[in-house]
């Protein structure tokens, strides 16, 4: 098999990374439903995916290029769904073009797009090669590889328009806009060259044979002019710039050749014999430049025979005229080669594995209407709460219902005895003791998740500072503000929540501080509560038959009845769902854009216009029905507005029932709340160490082409010594100078000896040592051991370990190194002791120990 002689461009090489954490946290944040196990299921699949596509060496072959097609998809759809500035992946790529250089020529960023940029190139890279591999015999191998070269082309002029705002920072030079440029040029001139080879084997005429060749010729020095700029000559293989200029002086000998078989059958001999004189003369130059003596020899030796024959046939027969090429028109170009643009999808048979991931732009218009659904809610509840508020205030100021329902002022009134009732059903006073004392330490675990994602930006932040600071301009990588403006803005919006719900904190400890005695002595029982209240000193003004007690009576019904009502409506507003992800997703599908508002506020006004209206007139009929409880009460009183101590106390009581209530609704919703940011704010932290974790791979791998950069660099040339030196090494010996005798060690005198260590016998405390306590989302604020439990202290002297003996100190003196001799000496007797005052030596010479030998 005969292949095609072409440039295969060669392929980046990424580094392994973990892609499942991160997108795990990522999606399983975002998309809180029971398909979360098939998000996890899919995210493993990507995962072995990218291994199989980008972490080895793939074979030049079509089955290589549909998984790196596939993997490509996954990314492009991935993207549109999960917002890339919250995927925090350090993906590492290197330059596909680096030969070893100082700064290591590869980037390391925590970008989608990034990754998307990167693939995109290896798949053009890969349809290169593999359109250099295929068979110049075979129609359909020709036919593929024009295609691929087509493709390739199209892949890296669409790469140069969008790698900058993809990256946010300088490239590496493979992905240079000059580079994208110059590979796109050569990609196209490479496609034309195939599809005029298989043009001559299919025996096309020869003057479009002639124009596929002048195309070809004018792209291969177009691809030659971007090719030969200074800054990208360093990149290329020394041999593709030769062959390139043989491949384009042999396209224009070709093109020459094709058009003289043109002139040969009008009879133009003149013409003819001069373009296969130049064609000639280009096949020569061709084998020149490329340095390849063997290129186009049978398309010589054929343009020699022919123009032989023209020659001999010009002699003999027509004597034309042979005019200098340079005279003659020029060969007309045939286009075929284009720069094939972007599929929707690579693979044929693409299947989305997060097919029920959204994309961004349905998640942002349903973030959109969350908000506006959560403002007409919240105004609504809180219209009809206040109403009901003011409501309770009127009929407490009133001590209705009490009033009527014990006109004798002995017995504990009906709705009083209810409300200690109810309170008691709820947990009493303890109850909202126990919810009052969990707020402040719910509130603290907030503020510390949150002080620790600041601190982490922070810490990251000053870390890129110093090293720009430190490294200049050589420092290359996306400044962090830039990349945490939308941590910042969120850390910030999560700030003033937190002080929001501290406000809101303090206000209910102030209504609970008010209402307390009232509320302690509802949930001691009705019981307890009748002994409490004291027993009307004069008679009640209205008798239990009086028409005025039974219009009261009426209207309290009402009251009753309107409040149930509220209670439905407040169900119903809180309840109201509608399914706008199919209504978002049929606008998207239908007009390929989203008008959010226009959808959210038709859906919202059908849904929540009727509960509006409802709302609207349960307040209308509040203010009637308020006046005519006033009217009735002042018939019942009989214009008296002196109230009693035991009124007075209902009141109070009356008033504490309806403050229960109501803290306690609000407490549970102030639990609820600091949970939900809780999690909001795991979440958050996760995103923001995913962040740091990614911003540390790529400084560390920039730290190390930087420094290793720095070592490989020359230092100099090692200075010339003087001439004294040489010549005091020539006139002396070669060998060094001897070197004064080392001085003689007294055999008594020992080194000095570090004192040994000070162990304590004291067994370890279970008790974790006083320090930072790092806050741990799962298990909550947990104090890490700044030691290993066990472990001897660095400093201030060692724990001793469980079962082992107490180190105890040896008597002074002892000497652990000192050596006795290989043979003790029988006259005077060995001794077995030091002398005393060791270490320092005897002082008479009789007592000194001979050398050792």
């Amino acid at each position: 098999m005969t292949r095609i002689e072409t440039i295969g461009i060669p392929l980046k090489k990424a580094s392994e990374v973990d892609i499942l954490k991160p997108l795990k946290n990522l999606i399983t944040s975002r998309y809180q439903s029971s398909e979360q196990e098939s998000y996890i299921i899919a995210i493993n699949e990507f995962s072995k995916l990218r291994n199989n596509t980008v972490c080895r060496i793939l074979d030049y072959h079509e089955s290589s290029l549909d998984s790196l097609n596939r993997y490509y998809d996954q990314l492009v759809a991935l993207e549109s769904k999960i917002p890339p500035t919250e995927l925090q992946i350090a993906f590492k790529w290197k330059d596909a073009f680096d030969k070893g250089s100082i700064f290591g020529g590869r980037i390391t960023l925590a970008s989608l797009s990034y990754e998307k940029v990167c693939v995109l190139f290896n798949i053009a890279a890969l349809q290169s090669q593999v359109a250099g591999s295929q068979s110049s015999d075979s129609d359909e191998a020709l036919k593929l590889a024009a295609k691929l070269f087509q493709s390739a082309s199209g892949i890296f002029n669409h790469l140069k328009t969008i790698v900058h705002a993809s990256l946010q920072q300088d490239p590496t030079p493979d992905l240079q806009p000059e580079t994208l440029t110059a590979l796109s040029s050569l990609m196209l001139a490479q496609a034309q060259e195939v599809i005029s080879l298989k043009a001559r084997s299919d025996n096309m005429k020869d003057a479009v044979v002639a124009k596929l060749l002048s195309q070809c010729e004018e792209l291969y020095g177009e691809a030659l002019k971007n090719m030969q700029k200074e800054m990208l000559k360093p990149l290329w293989d020394r041999d593709w710039i030769p062959k390139i200029q043989g491949k384009q002086a042999g396209s224009q000998a070709l093109a020459m050749y094709y058009q003289s078989r043109v002139c040969n059958a009008n009879k133009s001999v003149g013409e003819e014999i001069s373009r296969l004189k130049c064609a000639i003369e280009l096949f020569k130059v061709a084998q020149s430049k490329s340095g390849d003596s063997s290129m186009f020899s049978e398309e010589i030796s054929r343009a020699q025979r022919a123009c032989d024959e023209a020659v001999k046939d010009n002699d003999f027969i027509y004597h034309e005229r042979v005019p200098d090429v340079k005279s003659l028109p020029p060969i007309g170009k045939a286009a075929v080669a284009k720069q094939t643009p972007l599929p929707a999808h690579f693979s044929t048979n693409f299947t989305d594995l997060f097919e029920s991931l959204v994309p961004v732009a349905i998640q942002q218009a349903l973030a959109q209407y969350d908000v506006r659904k959560a403002e007409i809610v919240n105004d609504e509840v809180a219209k009809l709460r206040e109403s009901t508020h003011l409501l309770n205030s009127i009929l407490n100021s009133l001590n209705l219902p009490a009033a009527i329902e014990d006109t004798s002022g002995e017995k504990l009134p009906q709705s009083l005895r209810e409300k200690s009732n109810a309170v008691c059903e709820k947990g009493g006073i303890k109850f909202l003791e126990k919810l009052l004392s969990e707020l402040p330490e719910l509130l603290k675990r907030n503020k510390e998740l949150l002080d620790e994602s600041v601190r982490q930006l922070k810490e990251e932040k000053e870390s890129d500072d110093q090293l720009r600071l430190q490294f200049k301009e050589r420092w290359t990588r996306t400044p962090s503000d830039k990349l945490t403006t939308a941590f910042q803005a969120n850390a910030e919006k999560y700030r003033k929540v937190i002080e929001t719900a501290i406000q809101a904190d303090i206000t209910i400890r102030n209504k609970y501080d008010t209402h307390k005695e009232g509320m302690s002595h509802l949930s001691d029982g009705p019981t307890a509560l009748a002994a409490y209240l004291p027993s009307a000193s004069t008679s009640a003004s209205g008798s239990s038959s009086s028409p005025a007690v039974a219009k009261l009576r009426k209207l309290m019904e009402d009251v009753e009845a309107i409040k149930a009502e509220r209670d439905v409506i407040e169900s119903e507003l809180k309840g109201g769902e509608i399914d706008m992800k199919e209504v978002f997703l049929t606008a998207l599908a239908q007009d390929g854009a989203i008008n959010e508002p226009a959808l959210s506020v038709s859906s919202l006004g059908r849904v929540f216009g009727p509960l509006q209206k409802q709302v609207q007139e349960s307040i209308s009929r509040q203010e009637s029905l308020v006046a005519e409880i006033q009217t009735a009460y002042n018939e019942f009183s009989g214009g008296s507005s002196s109230d009693s101590d035991r009124e007075t106390k209902l009141k109070k009581l009356a008033g504490a029932h309806d403050n229960y209530m109501e803290l306690l609704e609000n407490l549970q919703e102030g639990t609820k709340f600091y949970n939900d940011l809780t999690q909001l704010l795991v979440n958050f932290q996760s995103k923001i160490s995913d962040f740091c974790f990614a911003r540390k791979t790529e400084k560390e791998e920039l730290m190390k082409d930087l420094t290793s950069g720095l070592a490989n660099q020359s230092v100099g040339t090692t200075p010339t010594p003087p001439s004294h030196h040489q010549e005091a090494f020539q006139s002396g010996s070669k060998s060094a100078p001897p070197r004064p005798p080392p001085p003689t060690p007294n055999p008594y005198q020992g080194a000095p000896q570090a004192p040994p260590p000070s162990y304590s016998s004291t067994p370890p405390s279970s008790a974790p040592p006083t320090g930072a306590t790092p806050y741990n989302p799962q298990q909550g604020a947990l104090p890490y051991p700044m030691n290993p439990q066990g472990m001897p202290a660095p400093q201030g002297g060692y724990q001793q370990y469980p079962g082992y003996p107490v180190y105890t100190p040896m008597p002074q003196g002892y000497n652990p190194y000192y050596t006795q001799p290989a043979q003790p000496y029988s006259n005077p007797p060995y001794p077995q002791q030091p002398y005393p005052g060791y270490p320092y030596p005897p002082q008479t010479p009789q007592q000194q120990w001979p050398p050792r030998s």
